[in-house]
């Protein structure tokens, strides 16, 4: 079993000690870091070394907490009683930062005696996006050292900061330039002697603290929020730093760290941030797959989706070049691509250098067979028609060199489809980004049934290399989440014509903490759009129908399911609310008050059974997989966990026994449980029971 020491290297230089955080990939705390810290501060104060510098080997300093560790029983020391033989060093400790020092990583830095950083260190708190507060004195330490106000905002937010920016504040000391470890010792050594003041004995920027004041700052901060608890904890925590005495604030901080990270918002957060990591692994993947080398990308349409996939292939230094049919198509796509890196630069999001690197990447070209001659990936991003597609891909394939991978940015079309017009279906695979492209981190991998192992590779580490998250998934009508939402829509439909209004449905999805609702969704998203869907195959929504049929698609006509100003403010629409009984009079449909919770079963059931069936096929390889594409890619607030964590909340007994009840009232038999909610209920099972 390894020991204590080989998690902390103890280095003696004269009278300054190092001692190393080894516990890679990211130094997290866990119990023989602590070990290791408190056995070194102890050798170091029994050699009679004046200064101690803590430091992480590896590509950080420390990440925090060990979270497997979390809901088992605390082996000592704790991470406090480290900080108490910190604090009582009879010299001074000098954390040394580089990397990133992320929630209990920061607390560590904190309490030591001083800080020093290189200028590329990220340093921030969080928590909050875990579910809890700081449990180790960041929220009491934090504002001693910077004060309340700023404090919360580091804290509410969880977003780290930059270490001149820390430096500016006042929690880093100074920035080293050149070897940290080498400037650490030397700026420990001159400064042995010094009185450095410890945070928690620090009053001047708490004194005085105006409590109004700062509760105007936190309910800027908690706008957003929309029912998350964290932040409003992180917040209440930090508002004892200056209401309460040291000690007094740190037991209040451990209270509400321990209540909220008991609660189901929590594991919902903790239960999104390993499904992130999962989702990468691949079950089956060979160990020696190889992802093919990618020096070009050329992406085939330069409209919206086109340029927003090129947009996040030049923000993460990979050239690119788009190909249009016309020379005023792809001058209109280059302009709108430039347009939007300039209103980050105004915003002070983005430097004008690196607007310049950027836009360097980015070129163009109506030149189709030179242009994708030269790529080592080809993704086309042209209008959703299976035609259309198919004579795109038998282009790409003679034009394109052997060995290059073709993908589509299909939302919802068969790869294996596309692929027939090829004679490379191996290296065939779809690349489904959302919109907008440049923004949104989920890429949804599609493996078609002759992709290779070698283009799912390329697809998961290219997807990885331009910021996105990708998840893999099967072959089928709507892959995953299209699929999924898909399946909703009859029951919007039903609960219109039963007594619902788009403000009722709307209402309770946001108040579930959807950023909008679902008949909001379909305003921004253009009403045109689905009903061209249901078109297509031959489906009907009859009031969805007759809303289109008077020419209201929603935001971009100012009316849809609601009315909107030229601030695209939505506002309800008495003429929706007629066409609505006026379609539910013609179909007999007798209407009445539905109330708040069938509303929200009516509208999660059905995702919730489909996604079932999705495992049953094994579209989805695990329930998380699905839970990580709704988060990443359709606003479903984290700390809710997604619908298969919703469904485990429910009991899948209760949710088999609530399908069969609403698919017998309401006649819609995608809502039978299917055959794997039936085994687990009747199991006592649930889906996080469930392998891969």
């Amino acid at each position: 079993m390894a020991q204590d020491a080989d998690f902390v290297q103890h280095d003696k230089q004269g009278e300054v000690h190092v001692l190393r955080l080894a516990n890679p990939p990211v130094n997290t705390l866990r119990t023989e870091i602590r070990a290791g810290l408190l056995a070194g501060l102890n050798a170091a104060k029994a050699a009679g070394a004046k200064a101690v510098v803590l430091i992480g080997t590896g590509r950080l300093f420390c990440a925090g907490a060990e979270m497997t560790e979390f809901g088992k029983p605390r082996q000592p020391p704790s991470l406090n009683e480290v900080f108490d033989a910190i604090e009582a060093y009879p010299g001074i400790v000098v954390s040394a930062i580089h990397g990133s020092a992320l929630g209990g990583g920061l607390e560590l830095a904190l309490a030591c005696h001083a800080r020093v950083a290189v200028a590329s260190a990220q340093l921030g708190l969080p928590e909050v996006k875990r579910g809890f507060v700081p449990g180790a004195g960041g929220t009491q330490r934090l504002p001693r050292m910077i004060g309340p106000e700023e404090a919360a905002k580091i804290i509410v937010s969880g977003e780290p900061v930059s270490a001149g920016k820390a430096q500016k504040l006042g929690f880093v000391d100074a920035v080293i330039e050149g070897d940290l470890e080498a400037g650490a010792v030397a700026w420990a050594r001159a400064n042995i002697g010094k009185t450095f003041t410890l945070a928690r004995n620090r009053t001047d920027k708490i004194s005085g603290q105006d409590a109004a004041a700062y509760d105007a700052v936190v309910a800027g901060l908690l706008k957003r929020s929309r029912g998350q608890q964290s932040p409003k904890g992180c917040a209440e925590a930090v508002r004892a730093s200056f209401t309460m005495p040291f000690e007094q604030g740190l037991e209040k901080e451990r209270e509400l760290f321990q209540s909220l990270v008991a609660g189901e918002q929590s594991k919902a957060l903790r239960h999104i941030f390993f499904g992130e990591r999962e989702v990468l692994r691949i079950p089956g993947q060979p160990a020696d797959a190889k992802s093919l080398p990618i020096e070009r990308l050329v992406v085939i349409g330069g409209g919206t989706m086109g340029g927003g996939i090129a947009m996040s292939a030049a923000n993460n230094g990979v050239p690119v070049t788009i190909v249009e049919m016309t020379e005023e198509a792809l001058q209109k796509g280059l302009a709108r691509c430039h347009a939007n890196w300039e209103r980050t630069v105004s915003t002070g999001r983005l430097s004008q250098a690196d607007y310049e690197k950027r836009r360097a990447l980015l070129t163009g070209s109506t030149d189709f067979e030179g242009t994708v001659g030269k790529a080592d990936l080809v993704i086309e991003a042209v209008f959703e028609n299976m035609e259309v597609k198919k004579q795109v891909f038998a282009r790409l394939d003679k034009a394109a060199r052997p060995g290059v991978m073709l993908a589509s940015n299909t939302s919802t079309l068969s790869i294996d489809e596309i692929a027939s017009a090829t004679s490379r279906p191996e290296l065939v695979v779809g690349m489904h980004f959302f919109s907008p492209a440049n923004v949104m981190r989920l890429l949804e991998n599609v493996r078609g049934a002759k992709s290779s192992w070698a283009a799912i590779a390329t697809a998961t580490e290219f997807g990885k290399r331009i910021g996105k998250l990708p998840v893999l998934v099967g072959n089928c009508d709507g892959f995953v989440g299209n699929r999924m939402t898909g399946k909703r829509g009859p029951q919007v439909e039903k609960l219109l014509l039963e007594g619902c209004l788009p403000t009722d449905i709307d209402k309770v999805m946001e108040g579930y903490g959807m950023a909008m609702g679902p008949l909001a969704v379909g305003d921004l998203a253009g009403l045109d759009i689905g009903a061209a869907v249901r078109k297509a195959r031959g489906t009907v929504a009859p009031v969805a129908d007759a809303i289109v049929a008077l020419g209201r698609f929603g935001q971009k006509t100012g009316k849809g399911w609601y009315m909107y100003d030229e601030k695209r403010t939505r506002m309800p629409d008495p003429e929706v609310e007629r066409i609505i009984l006026d379609v539910a009079e013609k179909m007999q449909v007798r209407r009445r008050k539905i109330e708040d919770q069938e509303i929200l079963e009516r509208l999660m059931l059905p995702m919730v059974n489909e996604g079932a069936r999705i495992l049953e096929e094994g579209v989805a390889y695990r329930p998380i997989d699905i839970d990580v594409i709704f988060v990443n890619g359709f606003g479903w607030p984290a700390w809710r966990g997604g619908p298969m964590f919703w469904a485990d909340t429910q009991g899948l007994k209760n949710v088999r026994d609530k399908l069969a009840h609403y698919a017998e009232v309401t006649g819609d038999a995608n809502l039978k449980p299917t055959a794997l909610i039936e085994k687990l209920a009747a199991e006592g099972g649930s889906f996080a029971s469930m392998g891969a």
